[in-house]
């Protein structure tokens, strides 16, 4: 290897380290902020949650963004309309996702919901090693979710792989958003917009029985999901290729798995612990290629 070989081989991994992290930061924050968020459920619903906290987020980045109207004018259609794009699918995506992990484990719902950033990774791979690292990760999703007992919510799978679209859709519409709106404002429109779409099957959940203390509670959750990861997963992808993004993602079960033990005391079955370890290789293994 040359030194200039060495030297670029040295900036790749430099430049992708701090996305690295920050996928890892935002990782932690939801499967912390979705357990939390469970404790919700009972009171307004996972959909009323859902909604609840989107509002929460759409004020914050208001608040933190400012997008004057004349700023907003001076948009493009399509930079508009790739904002306002998100923010629908965002909403669909925190719904299905909500609803399902009310009906299945936490990490059950994760790992399928991870089939759409996977079929990202499949669609967008390169590379003779490109299709390794996510059969890899999709060894780890079967092992997590064990489809073969039969035991399982249908419903609550059903809405898991709804989110997993979602998902997907998500990644492609962050880089778009990322890269056409500096800092955070194209999240100062998406969130309002997500708010908006999340009314039409939240609010009629929450409102009924809406306190000042669900109210407040909300608001700190709303920052550990969704504005804290939405922050993080847009600088992100400003660093990296929409299919290392959505094969790291693949350390999300992992996350899920823990936060679901220590939070909400799903115990894991030692083949789910097997399937830890296939998704988290699967990330490393991506990583290595996934400057943008």
């Amino acid at each position: 290897m040359t030194a200039v070989d060495i030297a670029t081989s040295t900036s790749r991994r430099q430049s992708t380290a701090p996305a690295i992290g920050l996928i890892m930061g935002s990782m932690l924050s939801v499967q912390v902020g979705a357990a939390a968020s469970t404790r919700l459920f009972d009171d307004i619903g996972p959909a009323g949650t859902a909604w609840l906290r989107g509002c929460w987020a759409a004020l914050a980045f208001v608040l933190i963004a400012r997008p004057s109207p004349r700023w907003l004018r001076a948009q493009s259609r399509h930079d508009l309309l790739g904002a306002v794009g998100l923010g629908v699918v965002s909403a669909a995506m925190s719904i299905a996702f909500f609803e399902s992990i009310a009906r299945i484990p936490l990490a059950t719902a994760v790992a399928l919901e991870f089939l759409g950033p996977l079929s990202l990774a499949v669609l967008r791979r390169t590379g003779r090693w490109g299709l390794l690292w996510p059969a890899l990760a999709l060894a780890g999703v079967l092992a997590l979710t064990r489809p073969w007992r039969g035991d399982i919510d249908l419903t609550g799978v059903v809405l898991a792989l709804v989110a997993a679209a979602g998902w997907a859709g998500y990644i492609l519409l962050t880089q778009r958003v990322g890269d056409s709106f500096s800092g955070v404002k194209g999240l100062a429109i998406a969130m309002p917009v997500s708010a908006v779409a999340a009314a039409l099957i939240g609010a009629p959940q929450a409102v009924p029985n809406l306190t000042w203390g669900i109210v407040a509670q909300a608001a700190w959750l709303a920052m550990l999901l969704p504005v804290l990861p939405f922050a993080l997963e847009l600088l992100a992808l400003r660093r990296l290729t929409v299919a290392a993004f959505g094969t790291l993602m693949c350390l999300e079960p992992a996350f899920a798995l823990a936060v679901g033990a220590t939070v909400l005391h799903q115990t894991p079955h030692p083949l789910q612990v097997a399937g830890v370890a296939f998704v988290i290789a699967a990330g490393l293994g991506a990583q290595r290629s996934g400057r943008r």
